[in-house]
């Protein structure tokens, strides 16, 4: 597979960031090390939101519309996606920078 399919692929749950990881492992280049690491700070991002959401909605029920969060997440996926088959190295909106510098086993 070539590194933008893999691109692509990294941002389809963490069972596809995990082939992408270990199927580019050896011929990574800049737009699949970027993209996996863009893609596993969102993943690590909406697990905690979700995590996050579940018990603030259980607590007080009336801040369950909180959970409409995850659309905007879900679009943020959408966007990575976008980004990695145009083969661009642009962030993911609002939390997309925090994830440059960080995971540097990916680099």
């Amino acid at each position: 597979m070539s590194n933008k399919t893999l691109s692509i692929i990294s941002y389809i749950t963490i069972i596809g960031w995990l082939i992408a990881f270990f199927q580019g492992k050896e011929k990574a280049d800049n737009l699949l090390k970027y993209h996996l690491r863009q893609a596993l700070g969102l993943a690590v991002v909406s697990i905690a939101l979700n995590i996050i959401l579940r018990v603030i909605a259980h607590v007080v029920p009336s801040l369950s519309f909180l959970g409409l969060v995850g659309f905007a997440l879900f679009i943020f996926w959408i966007i990575g996606m976008i980004n990695a088959a145009n083969g661009a190295l642009k962030p993911i909106p609002v939390i997309g920078k925090m994830f440059e510098d960080k995971f540097a086993f990916i680099g």
